[in-house]
């Protein structure tokens, strides 16, 4: 009997167009000791050597950034055939799969807690509060997923940014919470993963950028 994390309702995704490579090893890395439904990369070519047991899925390049955040809102959901998808890249995958909790399935988005911020604008939605659980790498529900393209969400910049978990998490928050989605309190998204916002004695299921407790953590 194997002793693996099965996880067949969600697809472990990456989207990426600048080192595909790297891509593939964060997939792999976050597939050790986990069992998932799927596990795809989207990019502009199929690097040598890719796992016979990954799936391949054509992009085109991204020139820009908020190119990629328009593919990560409306074409990543034609790539996931599973209930969930879980999002990562090469500066952030999971690290420990022991620190794996069912409640994290409880919701359509679950990240990182974002820190509090120093202006009076960023991580606020349209009504003024502030939202702390975001963060690309994340956990994501298909329903979740697909609502931009069902509900004809416009994609534009706010105050300038145009980031597709800010997207989900702060500017259309009240259209997803209006359509059933649920985003995880920071109780709960803290055992999720990590970035900038570190509590001492918690070990993340998964990780985004190298800060602080997060630099021990492998470099492709």
């Amino acid at each position: 009997m194997s002793d693996r994390l099965s996880l067949p309702m969600i697809t472990l995704i990456c989207m990426d167009t600048v080192c595909p490579e790297k891509a593939v090893k964060a997939l792999e890395y976050s597939c050790r000791g986990i069992e998932f439904g799927d596990v795809v990369l989207v990019s502009h070519y199929k690097p040598d050597n890719f796992p016979d047991n990954f799936r391949y899925e054509y992009t085109p390049k991204c020139e820009t950034i908020d190119e990629w955040n328009y593919k990560a809102l409306f074409e990543m959901p034609k790539h996931v055939r599973t209930a969930f998808s879980l999002l990562c890249h090469s500066d952030g995958f999971v690290v420990s799969p022991d620190s794996w909790r069912w409640e994290f399935l409880d919701y359509d988005y679950i990240g990182a807690v974002w820190p509090l911020p120093s202006d009076d604008f960023s991580y606020r939605d349209p009504n003024g509060n502030l939202r702390r659980v975001g963060n690309s790498v994340s956990l994501r529900s298909k329903k979740l997923l697909d609502l931009p393209i069902v509900q004809g969400l416009e994609f534009k910049a706010f105050h300038g940014y145009a980031n597709e978990d800010g997207f989900i998490c702060v500017n259309y928050v009240l259209e997803y919470e209006k359509q059933g989605c649920k985003i995880a309190p920071i109780e709960v998204a803290k055992y999720f993963s990590r970035e900038y916002v570190q509590e001492e004695g918690i070990e993340p299921f998964c990780f985004h950028k190298w800060h602080g407790l997060n630099a021990k953590y492998p470099s492709f």
